[in-house]
């Protein structure tokens, strides 16, 4: 069976384009996505502000880390939260992905309506209502797969008594992960100790199924220097240690799943795991802002960044935000038409790269001397210098953390060539947030 529903995802294509899609102008009102994509549109027909994803960008990503996943023994099951996206993960299944994360059950009714096959929702799930959604899917539907984590013996409770009093004894039963934390970190169990209890628990309930163990790394790690990693290489060893002491409880019909690695230190989490797959394990990372990177948090820490870590090319930028500047109140200052709800701002400012032609003909200039200070809720504020910028010019910045950024954006343009004078729309991506 195929990984999802191609027509389900390429029915996407036929949803016509309103008022509430923020990032077309009213040209395109009452179009399908298909119809506004067959007139080859340009970055100067939409208005300001705007973020758009570039297609080269994308398509390297992808299918950088899908060589380079192949290359290290490692699966990956990329956190489709970062975009919510369906037409973004169908992508990454395409090239190989082993199955797309999630984290939440609302986020998993996304990728059931579009059919999506193989869902790991890294997280706890103990609310009945949505145990026994998850029972009618999995009912429903023979190839659909899930599995849960769970990081206490309260929880696999919690999820036997709704379960058994919702399915029958041949209901097939849920898969589940045991979650392994660290002090300080987010969820999972703080020790081996308890770790072990929730996989017996798991092993004894009658309607749940002992499938693995996962972590995530990245709320242990809190850089990238050589103390750092072995911070967080420890705190994978004692994932290891969980999945050894566990083994005799798996089901023989299942291949445990190893799982930690996000997009800050999945070099580390191969080099620790990868040695698993030649003891039975699945080792699975759930890295989701590779597809997108940026020019802020991840050009910094990723493996495949700016200061590469690890073997392969390095991961490119593909996402940009577009402004105009609305206002120069001040000498040396700037206001520009986006702010908090357009852009992301949790780890950086936007970083001013170009100013488009101001008239045709006239060349793309570098956005030299010029910073992001600040951002209101509809405004933002640029300091410039020797470079001046005047009202009315556009600018493209760039943007750093993608999990922030997609959210603010119901519809988002693909363009073939961001540094282009006047990119071509090639796509435009759906998201469900």
């Amino acid at each position: 069976m195929p990984a999802y529903d191609a027509d389900a995802v390429a029915a996407l294509a036929e949803q016509q384009v309103s008022w509430q899609d923020k990032a077309l102008p009213p040209a395109f009102w009452g179009k399908t996505v298909a119809e506004v994509l067959a007139g080859k549109p340009r970055l100067s027909q939409l208005p300001t502000p705007l973020m758009t994803l570039s297609a080269a960008g994308m398509r390297h990503n992808v299918d950088t880390l899908a060589s380079w996943c192949q290359r290290h023994g490692v699966e990956l099951a990329p956190h489709g939260k970062t975009t919510m996206a369906p037409a973004l993960w169908a992508m990454q299944l395409d090239a190989g992905c082993w199955a797309i994360t999630l984290a939440n059950v609302f986020q998993l009714s996304v990728a059931r309506a579009h059919g999506f096959r193989r869902v790991l929702i890294a997280n706890e799930v103990i609310s009945p209502l949505q145990l026994r959604w998850i029972a009618d899917e999995l009912a429903a539907d023979p190839e659909f797969e899930v599995l849960v984590w769970a990081d206490s013996v309260r929880t696999i409770e919690i999820m036997e008594a709704a379960r058994s009093a919702y399915v029958g004894p041949d209901a097939r039963p849920l898969d589940v992960l045991v979650e392994v934390g660290g002090i300080g970190g987010r969820t999972g169990a703080r020790d081996a100790e308890t770790a072990v209890a929730v996989g017996n628990a798991i092993a004894q309930a009658s309607t749940l199924r002992l499938a693995g163990v996962a972590g995530y790394e990245g709320a242990i790690g809190h850089g990238v220097d050589e103390a750092d990693l072995e911070e967080v290489r420890e705190y994978l060893r004692d994932l290891v240690e969980v999945h050894h002491r566990l083994r005799d409880l798996y089901p023989s019909d299942v291949v445990p799943v190893v799982s930690a690695g996000g997009s800050q230190y999945f070099e580390q989490v191969a080099k620790v795991l990868a040695d698993l797959t030649g003891e039975g394990a699945r080792v699975v990372l759930r890295s989701g802002a590779y597809i997108a990177h940026d020019d802020g948090l991840y050009r910094r820490v990723s493996p495949l960044g700016e200061t590469p870590r690890t073997d392969g090319e390095q991961l490119i930028p593909a996402m940009h935000g577009w402004i105009r500047i609305v206002s120069q109140p001040e000498p040396g200052l700037a206001l520009f038409d986006a702010g908090k709800r357009d852009l992301p701002f949790d780890q950086d400012m936007p970083e001013p790269q170009l100013i488009r032609p101001r008239a045709d003909g006239e060349p793309v200039l570098e956005a030299t001397g010029m910073t992001v200070t600040k951002l209101n809720d509809q405004h933002g504020f640029l300091t410039f210098g020797e470079v001046p910028v005047v009202i009315g010019d556009e600018l493209r910045i760039g943007l750093s953390h993608p999990c922030t950024a997609f959210d603010k954006w119901g519809l988002i343009p693909v363009v073939d060539d961001p540094d282009a004078a006047d990119p071509v729309v090639v796509d435009l991506v759906r998201t469900f947030f």
